[in-house]
């Protein structure tokens, strides 16, 4: 925005402070909710002038004109919308618009993205596709250019990759808020030049570094990768992670996802050792649809953290401008006070956070949760919709675990540990039985196949694994393109003929998750673009998800949203032990290992 148009809004918002000009909207008699000071102020009105907040007081009766719209709050509290500070679009399986869709009505009225995800199929061009999805959203998304594509480099294969080059060209598109997660933390230790390069970048372009430090080593490793740049970080377990943090000049943020539910531990930092409330952040990371739908998205956050001991006012300050501040934009949204956007909320209750009405850039958005009016479509190009490519159809011979002769019974293997609720997973060592040269599943022991099939460039590869934690019985499989980072097809399953009919099931629907049992098509999510997402609505996308959910537990599984426990077992930047195209890998070490102890890797 040029000189001139800041000169004439803000001349627009005095004139109508001041009573000379007239307001388009004023809410009477509610209860300012004042993050910035911390009170709460009865017998408050609001004034807006088309998308800007021009006057917050006790009387804005001097703004109102015969074509003012006056909204009486009946002294309901008046709140600054909701920001989610870190979060992946495509985890809720379903477009940004989609996604505004689902969300908005619950309070949420801006978003910090990182389309991560979408760069690890397409590269810079997915991420300019979110970008400009971004641009025609009534609430506001800002978009994180992903730093790590591919995540961890020589341990996994992308679709795409995305280097400093193109995080300097993407700082200078519109809504671009600065980097995302920088989830390649040794890289960030042991001085890598390419993650310190797109660092340097984001800071020419005075953007935000995203942290992402996923160890739970605090001792000189942690200090070398604050030392590199990264001013916040989601990755915290534990009350100790938070304040570290929070000590090292980081912002904490504390994430409420579908699985990853790491507020209740790291707020201790807050109620029990009384640290500067103003320095922690609340965000959701990854929001499956379901969740959205049935539960929420940052007003869940705010329950659950309420519910937790949290004062209100704090909790909504970790919500609203402690985000905008921390990123830059507190000047425009982030609390209800004058120059900024009209984004606030009508809420009867703090205590149990459900907004009644919803504006955002000066519009009604929702009421009741029922929105006021309709989002335009937005087309996505075909070749968004072709990115699972398979060399040939997989039979149950591919998802095999072959041993060397020499290998004797028993022998160790390296097993995945599933860890409920969490993103780390266990390295765990297993005693496993070799019958006729393979390792076979053992549901007794709850050892069952992963296998991670390479579909972005049909090479045809097919690594196979061990997991531990899902608790699978009967002939069961369920495979995913949803597979972080690199997002190949990933297959879990008791039987090798259900992995295979799960496998080529997701490369006829383009993409999507599927459960497979005794034959037969149990649970179903499809997603063709990118592999990721669908176009839907988010309710008809969570029923379908529902339906895979469904499947894991007449499957066997009891665990929390496993789909997402599922989806990150590729992720070769989390500890302990994760797979990809490539093989085992030892996130710790950072380095591929066999899955028998004493065969080749």
């Amino acid at each position: 925005m040029g000189r001139e148009e800041i000169s004439s809004r803000t001349r627009m918002l005095v004139d109508v402070a001041m009573g000379r000009k007239k307001a388009d909207l004023v809410i009477k008699n509610g209860q300012w909710v004042c993050v910035q000071s911390g009170e709460i102020l009865p017998g408050t009105d609001i004034a807006v002038v088309e998308d800007r907040i021009a006057f917050v007081g006790e009387d804005a009766s001097h703004t109102i004109g015969d074509k003012t719209k006056v909204i009486d709050a009946d002294g309901k509290y008046l709140v600054p919308g909701l920001l989610d500070a870190h979060m992946h679009v495509e985890s809720g399986m379903v477009t940004i618009t989609e996604f505004v869709r689902a969300v908005a009505p619950r309070g949420t009225t801006g978003m910090f993205i990182d389309p991560h995800e979408i760069a690890n199929v397409f590269g810079l061009k997915g991420v300019r596709l979110m970008a400009d999805e971004a641009e025609g959203q009534p609430i506001h998304v800002w978009v994180q250019i992903p730093s790590c594509v591919p995540s961890a480099p020589g341990l996994e294969t992308p679709g795409s990759s995305i280097d400093a080059d193109d995080v300097a060209e993407a700082m200078k598109w519109d809504r671009i808020i600065g980097l995302g997660e920088m989830m390649n933390f040794p890289g960030v230790f042991y001085s890598d030049q390419i993650m310190h390069d797109e660092m340097a970048a984001t800071r020419e372009a005075g953007g935000v570094i995203g942290g992402h430090y996923a160890a739970l080593d605090l001792g000189i490793p942690f200090h070398g990768y604050v030392a590199g740049g990264p001013e916040d970080d989601h990755e915290g377990t534990r009350k100790e992670d938070a304040i570290a943090r929070v000590r090292q000049g980081m912002k904490a943020m504390l994430r409420y996802g579908s699985g990853w539910l790491d507020v209740e531990a790291q707020v201790k930092a807050i109620t029990e050792d009384e640290l500067d409330s103003r320095h922690f952040i609340l965000c959701t990371d990854d929001s499956h649809s379901e969740t959205l739908v049935n539960d929420g998205h940052m007003d869940r956050v705010l329950r659950h953290t309420i519910g937790l001991g949290v004062d209100p006012m704090v909790a909504l300050q970790m919500a609203t401008i402690n985000t905008a501040e921390h990123f830059g934009v507190g000047k425009d949204m982030g609390q209800i006070a004058p120059g900024r956007y009209a984004d606030f909320l009508l809420v009867s209750d703090l205590n149990d956070f459900r907004p009644e009405k919803v504006f955002a850039k000066g519009k009604l958005l929702a009421v009741s949760g029922e929105w006021q009016f309709d989002l335009p479509e937005y087309e996505y190009p075909d070749w968004a919709t072709r990115s699972v490519n398979m060399k040939r159809p997989l039979a149950a011979d591919d998802f095999k675990l072959v041993v060397d002769q020499e290998i004797s019974s028993p022998a160790t293997a390296h097993v995945i540990g599933v860890v409920e609720g969490q993103a780390p997973t266990r390295h765990l060592k297993m005693p496993v039985e070799v019958q006729d040269g393979e390792i076979k599943i053992d549901l007794e022991k709850d050892l069952l196949k992963i296998a991670l099939v390479e579909r972005h460039q049909a090479t045809g590869g097919v690594i196979v694994g061990l997991v531990s934690g899902f608790g699978l019985k009967g002939k069961c499989a369920i495979g995913s393109t949803v597979a972080h980072d690199s997002h190949h097809m990933i297959v879990v399953g008791t039987d090798e003929e259900q992995m295979a009919l799960a496998a080529n099931l997701l490369a006829e629907i383009k993409g999507g998750q599927v459960v497979v049992k005794d034959g037969e098509v149990i649970g179903q999510v499809s997603l063709p673009i990118a592999g990721l997402m669908s176009n839907k609505r988010a309710d008809v996308v969570a029923g379908e998800a529902a339906s895979v959910l469904e499947g894991f537990q007449a499957c066997g599984c009891s665990i929390i949203n496993p789909n997402m426990q599922l989806s990150l077992l590729a992720l070769v930047v989390i500890p302990a032990l994760r797979i990809s195209d490539l093989g085992l890998v030892d996130v710790e070490k950072f380095e591929f290992v066999p899955v028998i102890e004493g065969a080749g890797s």
